[in-house]
């Protein structure tokens, strides 16, 4: 079986897990992926859904009302427990984590009519292998939302980080559509302002929305 090749290191998400929530960017920016997802999904609320690479679940908590049942993805095992007792607090009862690498093996436990992620895919070297598993989970008809960051000089991540600075989202369309996704469209949605030495840097963030044939 071939393997999706990852550049995560789950031990630095291990230890990001607890604090992560506490970063208010991070609720920033999934509230801004959150709207945009609304406004050019056609969501409705019989439709299930996939977070990937979910983390804490910020994204999912915020459309949770739109879907009938989220499955919460991870493959770092101390934030699916931060999901975990996020769910148990809230007493939320349509989100679902789920311990699982799809980047090692194939999800053959059922199928999706959205799947959802932001700022996972740059971490992905194989991401034309993603693409061919995420049309694989989506039922005809369903869709695919890609947040993630447009094309960069390798600053938002530094020296050392072997994935990928950014992406060009017509490059993207092109692989898409070799994996057999249609209807493919993206525009920006959330600017991350970091600092970058002395500089405060802008990093914008793009959702790229692509359909199931």
């Amino acid at each position: 079986m071939n393997n999706i090749i990852t550049t995560f290191d789950m031990n630095i998400f291990d230890i990001k897990a607890s604090k992560w929530d506490s970063e208010s960017v991070h609720w920033e920016r999934s509230e801004a992926i959150a709207n945009k997802i609304r406004e050019l999904i056609p969501i409705t609320q019989s439709m299930t859904a996939m977070e990937y690479g979910a983390g804490t679940a910020i994204l999912s908590f915020l459309l949770s009302n739109q879907f009938s049942r989220i499955t919460l993805m991870d493959s770092s095992e101390e934030m699916v427990k931060m999901m975990e007792e996020k769910i148990s607090k809230s007493n939320t009862k349509n989100l679902f984590p789920l311990l699982f690498d799809l980047e090692k093996e194939e999800y053959a436990y059922g199928t999706f009519d959205c799947i959802f992620t932001q700022m996972v895919l740059h971490h992905i070297l194989n991401v034309e292998l993603a693409f061919s598993r995420f049309h694989k989970l989506l039922h005809s008809g369903g869709y695919l939302a890609i947040a993630d960051l447009y094309a960069e000089d390798g600053s938002f991540h530094g020296k050392g980080f072997a994935g990928h600075n950014g992406f060009d989202p017509d490059l993207l369309k092109t692989s898409l559509e070799k994996a057999g996704f249609t209807e493919i469209t993206y525009e920006p949605c959330f600017v991350m302002n970091k600092s970058v030495g002395e500089e405060l840097r802008a990093f914008p963030v793009f959702l790229l929305i692509a359909k199931k044939k």
